[in-house]
């Protein structure tokens, strides 16, 4: 019995001892586990720095964030209560009017695309910003419209960090007249004058161009188009540069460079902002195949002397507004007495009237403008001569950011004589409406 119990008595101290034993290995396993996993957390708190900053930097390098896309197209139809088919405008819109020399011609004043245009812009690096801008509705002499053709192409090179200074390489507009730089998309009128615009076609050519404005100016010109006043865009308050002075998308056909220079100031006056500016380019002409065979140029035809100089008043409409510019100078234009093409004095320039009418989110803009001028247009078939009196009355309304309507009435007296049509003065009314599309 003696022995029996000392064999329990041993069995129970071993089973005790190795439950001692089993929990000292799994006390030392569970701390072991613990120290993992609190390590693994520490690796992981260390790591996440490290791999933030990749992503961020990852997606600022996406190319929708440097390069904006936008657009609009201007549909119009120029067929009401015309009294007149012979009153037209080539260098406005080739669907008004006809310059046909038949007694009885009319013209063909259906649907048309004006404008169709799309404008790919950014600022790719701190100190360079390029813009893009094609025209899906270019219309050539030819008469076939809708072709595509590059309207601008530039880089804007900035010397400092907010890019008051600033020098522009590329297929722009040339800083001359308020009116030509203001874009379609925002000008009231459905054409610009013909005394300013006469000295460029299409407002653009290539060359490069150095502009300075401060920062805060530059802001405004910014808010001037943004908010509805009908601005003309950041050109500086100062600017200079040389271009080929032979129309944009065109060799330049002589060796000699335009040069132009402009000033230009938005003050705050009270309530109103008004701008001042003056503006002035010289340069020589050259003639390819715009002469008739037969029409003589009084001077040499590579090197036809063409110069201006103009100034420019704007009240924006805040609700009332003036806008008036005018200029003088020297260009080629044809003489139908002697049928050829002299240098001559030219002059000209317009008032237009308007008012900012704000309706919630519509708006509403009636205006009036009158238009003068007396010169030729060097890029027109022989220098042609104009002498130019239009009176135009019409109403823009904006119900939507996206959609704006605009409805004009023309009463025109226009003269414009080549070695085709000598005599040439017509006079008419028409109403002409446009619906724009801005995207």
């Amino acid at each position: 019995m003696r022995k029996f119990l000392v064999v329990v008595l041993s069995l129970v101290a071993g089973i005790a001892h190795a439950q001692e034993v089993n929990k000292e290995e799994i006390k030392k396993e569970v701390v072991r586990i613990l120290d993992s996993i609190n390590k693994a957390k520490e690796t992981a708190i260390i790591a996440q720095p490290v791999i933030e900053p990749t992503l961020k930097k990852e997606e600022k390098d996406h190319w929708y964030e440097k390069i904006s896309l936008r657009g609009y197209a201007q549909i119009r139809y120029n067929g009401l209560l015309s009294t007149n088919d012979k009153v037209s405008c080539e260098q406005c819109d080739r669907s008004w009017g006809t310059t046909s020399t038949e007694p009885d011609a009319k013209s063909n004043n259906g649907f048309f695309i004006r404008r169709a245009r799309l404008v790919f812009s950014g600022q790719v690096h701190p100190n360079v910003y390029f813009y893009f801008q094609p025209d899906f509705a270019s219309s050539p002499s030819t008469g076939i419209n809708n072709f595509v053709q590059i309207r601008d192409i530039y880089f804007d090179i900035s010397f400092d960090s907010k890019r008051e200074y600033r020098v522009r390489v590329g297929q722009s507009k040339i800083p001359y007249g308020f009116e030509n730089m203001q874009s379609s998309s925002v000008r009231l009128t459905l054409d610009r004058n013909d005394a300013m615009n006469s000295a460029i076609l299409n407002e653009r050519d290539l060359g490069a161009f150095f502009y300075w404005a401060p920062s805060k100016i530059r802001e405004r010109f910014e808010m001037l188009v943004k908010d509805g006043y009908k601005g003309s865009g950041d050109y500086g308050v100062f600017a200079f540069g040389v271009y080929n002075g032979q129309i944009a998308n065109k060799l330049d056909s002589n060796r000699d460079l335009n040069v132009v220079t402009r000033v230009s100031y938005p003050f705050v006056v009270g309530s109103q902002i008004i701008e001042p500016g003056i503006q002035a380019y010289t340069g020589k002409w050259a003639f390819t195949t715009e002469i008739s065979p037969g029409v003589p140029v009084n001077a040499n035809k590579q090197y036809v002397k063409d110069q201006r100089v103009g100034a420019t008043f704007v009240l924006y409409p805040k609700p009332f507004g003036i806008q008036t510019e005018y200029n003088i100078g020297k260009g080629p234009r044809y003489n139908k007495e002697t049928n050829s093409i002299d240098v001559t004095n030219i002059n000209g320039g317009y008032v237009l009237l308007n008012y900012k009418w704000d309706l919630g989110k519509q708006l509403l803009y009636p205006f009036a403008k009158f238009q003068y001028y007396d010169g030729g247009k060097k890029y027109e078939k022989d220098a042609r001569s104009y002498v130019v009196r239009d009176y135009e009355i019409g109403i823009e309304w904006q119900p939507l950011k996206a959609l704006e309507f605009t409805a004009e009435y023309v009463i025109a007296d226009r003269t414009f004589e080549d070695s085709v049509l000598p005599n040439n003065r017509q006079q008419g009314n028409l109403l002409r409406i446009q619906a724009q599309f801005n995207f």
